[in-house]
């Protein structure tokens, strides 16, 4: 069986080791040139839980989650948006019309409109691929101070995840979110249960990009039905219509004659 994951580079992202100090936001606002307001990454936080005295809060920075088989991709009408072989989703400005249909389509509510420009367009995380061009790893990763953020291959990645939850039974939900939601992601979290109960979507194991090509796939198909069955009615109502014509003209018709 074929290792679909070889090569792939992907996140590991730790909800219970996250200190919630914002320094991937800062890296990620330096390394895009962009302010704050305009990072590629924002944290998702559970807000405090629990019965006083016994109260928990937990944060995890998210992003893209690079989906094996991308909703936004199959959304984009421009092929503004593309996947590359080793996993990363990445944008093209220059091709991009801001309809916003990627938006719409991302079950996660990644893609963001950058208000802050006159002209604005989508942005969104690209796994600082030009630093992993220069063989080092994503801004976020490199700037974790608590090691919440892990980056490598894929397969690495999901195989730290099952250790993590193997050696502290009862701290983590027994799932690592992204292995296969909506279809698998690189970006995968470990999440404490109550986080990922309150913070996180629930989706099928289905890429809703899959869904998105079953209906404009056949769109043509449909529509070209639609076409000629409404081209039948039409002919069968005019060929009804001048029948009647000649079968019973109309009354100021008699007098004339």
């Amino acid at each position: 069986m074929t290792n679909t994951n070889k090569g792939k580079y992907a996140f590991l992202i730790d909800g219970a080791l996250c200190i919630d100090c914002r320094a991937c936001n800062v890296a990620c606002s330096v390394q895009n040139n962009v302010s704050m307001t305009s990072s590629r990454i924002w944290m998702k936080q559970s807000g405090v839980l629990g019965t006083f005295p016994d109260l928990e809060r937990y944060s995890a920075p998210f992003h893209c989650m690079h989906c094996d088989d991308p909703s936004c991709v199959s959304a984009c009408t421009v092929g503004a948006l593309y996947r590359t072989e080793d996993g990363i989703v990445k944008y093209d400005e220059d091709r991009c019309i801001a309809c916003r249909y990627c938006m719409y389509a991302c079950p996660f509510e990644v893609p963001k409109m950058d208000l802050n420009e006159q002209l604005p367009l989508i942005v969104k995380c690209d796994m600082c691929a030009g630093r992993l061009e220069e063989g080092e790893i994503p801004a976020c990763a490199a700037t974790c101070l608590s090691g919440a953020i892990q980056f490598g291959e894929r397969d690495e990645m999901l195989e730290k995840a099952r250790k993590r939850i193997e050696e502290k039974p009862g701290v983590y939900q027994e799932h690592i979110f992204g292995e296969h939601e909506n279809g698998g992601t690189s970006s995968l979290y470990l999440l404490p249960a109550v986080f990922a109960e309150t913070s996180f979507p629930q989706l099928s194991t289905i890429s809703s990009g899959f869904s998105n090509r079953q209906v404009t796939g056949t769109t043509p198909a449909v529509a070209g039905a639609m076409a000629v069955a409404l081209t039948g009615i039409y002919l069968t109502r005019k060929h009804n219509n001048e029948h009647e014509a000649d079968t019973h003209p109309d009354e100021e018709g008699q007098e004339d004659e």
